[in-house]
């Protein structure tokens, strides 16, 4: 099989790369971080005159016509240089929702706007008491006249802090569990009603708590048919659940690299620890844990590529493993640095942290390796 990047991917790998380079080294991203929005305005403007915001979205609505081969590139040059913007939760989860549940007029109202770099989204989906279960919901979305009134909360908003637009995961009918009865809508970040109260999670992203107080949406607020939200959203999550373990797989790749780095040039008793013996082996460990991880995303993105709704299992099995072998990556990294590999001043620490959010992110490995079971024994 031909694991080979088309030219136009190349590119855009190599863009990618160099912005890191050029414009987004380690003292860049650290002020960006600890800056009130925790994001670049400047740097997302140069995403949007890039082109890479356009490119999951299709031609018809203005994108590059982009699939999940060219998703994990950029996701996974994301990864290498730990970039905090929100690729993910606007273009990847709030545009993928208007891309596959919206309206003509939605999609045009919005996606010209989101690759053009003007609207920054997100999807509020998690609730205080849901953990991982999407479909336990207790914000509704009662019909009003024409249109519709909002209350409840969501938690840990992705991008939360900055957007102007948010998709907001409701109940409009059933029961606090039930799959059937969950509606999306687009709601105004500053409609009155919404507040925010936003924070930085420890790997640097900022995320919000939002809730929704009597909050009144017209009729073109509802993204695709009332009570039928879930199939697009396990759509959309599974898509960005690839898109985060690229992302994983290009912070364990430089995690490595460097790692690798450091031990040709750290001295102990007059030679590099590299010439260690125990220390190869360990180091042996780690690149075959990032090859291991790499080689079974490549397996899954040709998979979905194929045929989206036969890689759930997969999913399952990829998200398990990326959490196991992370943990050794990062692990060794931290350790091999020594104590600096957890100083604020030295870039490891944020890449592990990174991963650990990573890995709590759509589910943990305890609820994907059940998932995952689940799917065996029905089969």
């Amino acid at each position: 099989m031909n694991f080979d990047f088309s030219e136009e991917q190349q590119m855009v790998r190599d863009s990618i790369a160099r912005f890191v380079q050029d414009d987004y080294d380690w003292d860049t991203r650290r002020a960006i971080v600890a800056s009130d929005s925790g994001i670049s305005d400047k740097a997302w403007q140069t995403f949007a005159e890039l082109g890479w915001l356009s490119i999951p979205f299709a031609e018809e609505d203005g994108g590059f016509g982009g699939n999940i081969v060219d998703t994990m590139v950029i996701m996974e040059e994301i990864g290498k240089g730990l970039i905090v913007e929100p690729y993910l939760p606007s273009v990847l989860l709030f545009g993928g929702l208007v891309a596959r549940a919206g309206s003509e007029g939605q999609r045009s109202t919005w996606i010209p706007s989101l690759i053009d770099g003007t609207t920054s989204g997100a999807f509020a989906f998690l609730e205080r008491q849901s953990r991982f279960e999407m479909t336990d919901c207790l914000t509704k979305a009662e019909a009003s006249g024409d249109g519709w009134v909002l209350n409840g909360e969501k938690v840990v908003v992705f991008n939360g802090a900055n957007c102007n637009q948010m998709v907001v995961l409701a109940r409009t009918s059933g029961d606090q569990w039930e799959r059937d009865g969950l509606s999306l809508f687009i709601v105004a970040a500053d409609t009155d009603g919404v507040n925010r109260v936003d924070y930085a999670m420890m790997d640097g992203q900022r995320v919000a708590n939002i809730t929704f107080n009597n909050v009144a949406l017209g009729a073109d607020a509802l993204l695709g048919d009332a009570g039928a939200a879930m199939a697009t959203v396990d759509a959309v999550v599974r898509e960005a659940t690839i898109a985060l373990m690229a992302e994983a797989v290009g912070c364990m790749g430089i995690l490595n690299a460097k790692t690798l780095e450091y031990t040709k040039t750290r001295e102990q008793f007059g030679v590099a620890i590299g010439s260690f013996q125990s220390l190869q082996h360990r180091m042996v460990d780690t690149m075959m844990a990032y090859e291991q991880a790499k080689s079974l995303l490549y397996k899954v993105v040709c998979e979905y590529k194929q045929d989206p709704d036969s890689a759930d299992a997969s999913i399952n099995a990829l998200k398990v493993l990326v959490e196991r072998n992370a943990k050794l990556v990062y692990g060794e990294a931290t350790q091999m640095h020594g104590g600096m590999g957890i100083t604020d001043e030295l870039d490891i620490g944020h890449y592990a942290k990174r991963l650990m959010m990573i890995n709590t992110t759509f589910g943990d490995a305890t609820y994907h390796r059940a998932q995952y079971m689940d799917k065996a024994f029905a089969a």
